[in-house]
C-alpha cells in the first residue's frame, strides 16, 4: 500500500510545469503555493465534516483528497515525501508528549 503513496508523490512532482489544461496538479502548481495550501485546507475541512457526521464512505473519499492535496502543498514548497518520512522515522518510538517538548511545543 505504501507504494501507492510513493507513486502518487512522483506523479504529482512530474506535473510541475505541465499543461494545466491536461493536469489538475499542474493547474494548482501554476496558481502558487498559497492556493495549494488553501485547497489542502478546504479538503481537510471536508474530511472533518465527514468524520463528524460518521459518514465512512465520504470520509474515505475525502481522506484520499486530503492526502493528494497534502502532497501538492508539500511539493509546491519543495518538501518531498522522503522529507516527511524521515521526520516520521525521527519521531518513531517516542511519546508524542516528549517529541513535542523536544521541539519546544506544548
Amino acid at each position: 500500500m505504501a507504494n501507492v503513496l510513493t507513486r502518487l508523490a512522483r506523479t504529482i512532482e512530474s506535473r510541475k510545469g505541465e499543461d494545466e489544461k491536461k493536469s489538475y496538479a499542474a493547474k494548482l502548481f501554476k496558481r502558487g503555493p498559497e492556493k495549494c495550501a488553501e485547497k489542502f485546507g478546504e479538503e481537510a475541512i471536508e474530511a472533518i465534516i465527514a468524520a463528524a457526521k460518521g459518514d465512512k464512505k465520504n470520509l474515505k473519499e475525502e481522506a484520499a483528497d486530503v492526502i493528494f492535496h497534502l502532497f501538492i502543498m508539500l511539493s509546491s514548497r519543495g518538501v518531498t515525501l522522503e522529507d516527511v518520512l524521515e521526520e516520521l522515522e525521527r519521531r518513531e518510538g517516542k511519546s508524542g508528549i516528549i517529541e513535542k517538548q523536544e521541539r519546544g511545543k506544548s
